[in-house]
């Protein structure tokens, strides 16, 4: 989207959300502050990640790293308000668009009956161009829309729960395709606080000069000014 173009708001009037990701961190890479926004005004928000991250630190082993960063996950969303947190035990690095895995987030929306589905850019790449994505992030986004559907189907999966069909529309975070936007002036430090709980894993990365604020401010404030405000978060909405 061209910086001129503008962002319209969100929907807000809704009470549950359920957000699937791939790994612990990726909704604290722009997303958490928005999270913040609605648990602040009431909303329930769920997170289900759907791996521990235990590929995420090359000097510690999955073993040691999963449960570091599930704790670490769990932290950062307390910061924002999130108390309920899932971690589905798909495998970190590997995850494979299919059937199976359409299964267990079908099965994970009818547990939870969200009105909202949130999940992170599933595009080739985060600005259009040359910064590509990761296999995760797009295979469990396509897997997240196509399983919003199922979840809907009685026929479909149907040892894995009573069908959903209220969930009203999915949005993909930070997408650059995005064409709506949630304001994160009043949250925004809570989201930097969310991020920085993910200590161990910051530090695996090896990015000396890295600061979460700085980083956070980088992508808030051009959607912020998309949208009007002094802070954002980009979405790109899909109706079921």
């Amino acid at each position: 989207m061209n910086a001129a173009e503008g962002l319209d708001p969100v929907v807000e009037d809704w009470q549950k959300a359920l957000a699937v990701v791939a790994h612990p961190d990726d909704l604290e890479f722009g997303t958490a502050a928005a999270i913040a926004r609605w648990t602040g005004q009431g909303k329930q928000v769920v997170y289900c990640l759907l791996t521990s991250g235990e590929a995420g630190i090359d000097g510690v082993d999955p073993a040691e790293c999963g449960p570091l960063r599930e704790a670490e996950q769990i932290e950062s969303s307390r910061i924002v308000g999130v108390s309920s947190v899932e971690f589905l035990g798909q495998p970190d690095g590997t995850i494979e668009y299919g059937v199976p895995l359409r299964r267990v987030i079908a099965a994970a929306i009818r547990r939870h009956r969200p009105e909202i589905v949130i999940t992170n850019n599933f595009r080739d790449t985060w600005d259009g161009d040359v910064m590509l994505n990761q296999a995760d992030h797009i295979n469990t986004g396509r897997a997240t829309l196509d399983a919003v559907r199922d979840a809907a189907n009685r026929w479909i999966f149907p040892d894995a729960g009573e069908k959903w069909s209220g969930v009203r529309q999915v949005w993909a975070a930070g997408s650059p395709n995005s064409r709506h936007g949630a304001d994160t002036t009043e949250t925004f430090d809570l989201g930097v606080q969310s991020l920085k709980a993910h200590k161990a894993y910051i530090d695996g990365l090896n990015w000396p000069d890295f600061d979460p604020e700085e980083f956070l401010e980088g992508t808030s404030r051009p959607a912020g000014t998309q949208l009007g405000t002094k802070y954002g978060t980009r979405f790109e909405v899909f109706t079921p």
